[in-house]
């Protein structure tokens, strides 16, 4: 793993959220996404090296909807630059942690900022939710 590459916050309310962080953080969010095979809206705010994704969920059975009616507002995940998504599953999953999205299984997402992400699922990792993101390749579907 490279560096934290974004943390993720799930809102309610997008907009309003924007207003608050660029508050917080001096400056306006950079850039805003939907994600719809996830169901979810997203907003980049670019701190120093690292990103902080905001996300709304976009209908009922969106994950981040289900996140919040459950946990409430706040951090979602924590996700990690890596180089090869591929060799750094198959290192995690030698080592023992589960990968909700498994290559082998179901295939990888394209995920926000055009990214190709896995997760591992918390119950693997003291209860955060790790994602983990490589920059997508023009070839890479």
């Amino acid at each position: 793993m490279n560096k934290i590459e974004h943390i993720g916050i799930a809102v309610k309310n997008l907009e309003e959220s924007n207003e608050l962080f660029s508050k917080l953080f001096g400056k306006a969010h950079y850039k805003i996404e939907e994600v719809a095979s996830e169901g979810v809206k997203t907003s980049f705010f670019k701190i120093g090296e690292s990103k902080i994704e905001l996300l709304e969920g976009t209908n009922n059975d969106s994950p981040i909807t289900k996140f919040i009616a459950k946990k409430g507002e706040g951090i979602h995940h924590i996700a990690f630059d890596v180089d090869d998504i591929y060799a750094e599953i198959k290192r995690l999953k030698n080592e023992g942690f589960k990968v909700l999205n498994d290559p082998e299984v179901s295939g990888l997402k394209k995920g926000a900022d055009n990214k190709l992400v896995a997760f591992l699922h918390p119950k693997t990792s003291n209860g955060v939710l790790i994602e983990l993101c490589q920059d997508l390749k023009p070839n890479v579907e």
